[in-house]
């Protein structure tokens, strides 16, 4: 199925600020939160819905290339449930509690002053979420083309594997936070004008885990993580464009006690092609006619992204004049269709003859052919004069 645009989703306009975007998507969160409807499946996923298009919106970068290139640009395929992307990764409750629970007044995730009583609020606890990692992947044009894997070996946070991500030296390293009974929050009730109003914070004896740690892994030192490597696989999708960033979820460092793990950020560099220039999706050929090809005509070779086409060149070819050969670009990252390869046809004038060549050609100076028509003139400067409008 696929996904509904960002803005529709809160409700916003694209030119909606940043506070704007953050109010509508408390107002979704409160509509949809778990605690005010207790085993709504369908309220469950507008909440997801909710809070992925608030990771996107609420972030400048993810924004830019959401509004540049759609569901692709912060997904690496459109609509596809691939790799890429925040949430396609499947995100739990508790991941969106652990990185948007501020929204709801307090890290546990529980709705805080809006007092909708202690439901499943309470048994939202705090979870760490590790740093993301950023890499940068040159591409060729071929490349860019078809979509290509690439394999990045990755210097990172991994998971303890003496204590297994919990931090705690054996069985009994953990105990249930003594404060908050293991819910990670603490619940208070304050008497208003408008009767009993409920508050839920976060434990500031566990920081909102619902556990403390006693002993500390002799390992990591507590923190459940250590340094590592892992060899990650990357499906680059075809279309993608210098600058665009793509976002591997779960890739980046681990969390601390088994918390959620950050994303790997592949940015794109796009290396130059010696003979196409890109134009968006259309790549651009400039060719240098010999004048007695441009004038009697024939055929020559123009390259491509993998092979080279013969174009017949017509007789009287001027300067200025645009080929165009239809699906020779670039596929949209999209989806949508493939650019074309236009081919900038430019003239070459000898700038030194020998004096046979030059007697020969001062024998068609006064020949009509030879003289360019109004016609012609007007078309050739109106060109000229496009490039400066």
């Amino acid at each position: 199925m696929s996904k509904r645009d960002y803005y529709e989703v809160l409700e916003v306009t694209k030119a909606a600020s940043a506070d704007e975007i953050k109010k509508a998507y408390r107002k979704k969160a409160i509509q949809y939160h778990p605690d005010k409807n207790p085993g709504d499946k369908e309220a469950e996923e507008k909440f997801k819905e909710a809070a992925e298009a608030y990771d996107v919106l609420s972030n400048p970068d993810k924004r830019s290339r959401y509004d540049q290139f759609g569901h692709a640009g912060v997904s690496g395929a459109a609509g596809n449930g691939g790799p890429f992307g925040g949430f396609e990764g499947g995100m739990s409750m508790d991941d969106i509690f652990s990185m948007f629970g501020d929204i709801f007044g307090g890290r546990g995730g529980g709705f805080g002053g809006f007092g909708f009583g202690g439901g499943g609020g309470g048994s939202q606890k705090r979870r760490f979420r590790g740093s993301d990692l950023r890499v940068k992947v040159k591409l060729d044009l071929k490349e860019i083309s078809a979509g290509v894997e690439k394999k990045f070996k990755l210097k990172k946070y991994i998971e303890c594997n003496h204590c297994h991500g919990t931090g705690a030296e054996g069985n009994s390293g953990v105990e249930t936070c003594p404060t908050c009974h293991g819910s990670g929050s603490v619940v208070r009730n304050q008497q208003t004008i408008l009767g009993t109003m409920q508050t839920r914070t976060t434990c500031s004896t566990c920081n909102g885990e619902g556990t403390i740690i006693k002993n500390k892994c002799k390992v990591c030192g507590g923190d459940g993580i250590v340094h590592g490597e892992e060899v990650v696989n990357v499906k680059i999708p075809a279309g993608v464009a210098e600058g665009m960033q793509l976002s591997m979820s779960g890739k980046g460092n681990a969390g601390k006690h088994n918390g959620v793990p950050g994303d790997l950020l592949i940015q794109v560099q796009e290396e130059a092609h010696p003979d196409l220039i890109r134009d968006d999706n259309d790549l651009i050929y400039n060719l240098l006619l010999s004048f007695p090809t441009a004038a009697i005509g024939g055929t020559v070779e123009i390259p491509t992204i993998d092979s080279k086409v013969k174009v017949k060149i017509d007789s009287g070819t001027q300067p200025g004049k645009v080929l165009r050969l239809r699906g020779k670009g670039l596929p949209s990252v999209n989806g949508y269709g493939t650019g074309d390869l236009l081919v900038n046809v430019s003239v070459y004038v000898p700038e030194t003859l020998s004096k046979d060549e030059k007697s020969t050609l001062e024998k068609f100076e006064d020949s009509d052919n030879f003289k360019p028509s109004t016609g012609v003139k007007e078309k050739i400067f109106k060109k000229f004069k496009s490039f400066f409008d």
